[in-house]
Order: C-alpha cells, then structure tokens, then sequence
C-alpha cells in the first residue's frame, strides 16, 4: 500500500482548526513527518522548537478553515 502523503498533510492541516489559539497558533501534535512537510509547503512556520504550538502562516490558515469544512463538517452547516 502506497500512502498519498498530500492527503495525509491535508487532513492533519484540516485537524489543526480544532487546537486554534491565539488567532493562529495550534498544539503540534502529529507526526513530526507530517509537521515538517507543512513547513516546506509554507502552511505553517517551523515545528522545530521548544514551544508546543505551531503558527499557522495566512496561506495555512485559509487552507486549514477550508479543508476542515470540506473534510469533516456536514453539507450546508457553514
């Protein structure tokens, strides 16, 4: 079995709507595979620190609201 690593990092970016804070600051608790390739696509700032949320960048946010209403809410409820 062959893993789509987009829709992996899709569905962990829609995951992350549910820890926002701060405005955009969300509990890094996926995989650090995961965390590093949102990095690299410029949906969060760097997962490697000592702090326990990530930043979410403006492209990230966006990307996270859509993709968590596209993922996980039901038809006509936004």
């Amino acid at each position: 079995m062959e893993i789509d690593t987009d829709k992996v990092d899709d569905a962990v970016l829609a995951l992350l709507q549910l820890t926002l804070h701060d405005g955009r600051r969300a509990w890094k608790t996926f995989d650090w595979d995961v965390m590093d390739r949102l990095c690299r696509k410029g949906m969060i700032e760097n997962p490697v620190n000592k702090e326990k949320s990530v930043v979410l960048s403006d492209d990230g946010l966006k990307r996270s609201n859509d993709l968590f209403h596209e993922l996980f809410t039901r038809a006509g409820s936004r």
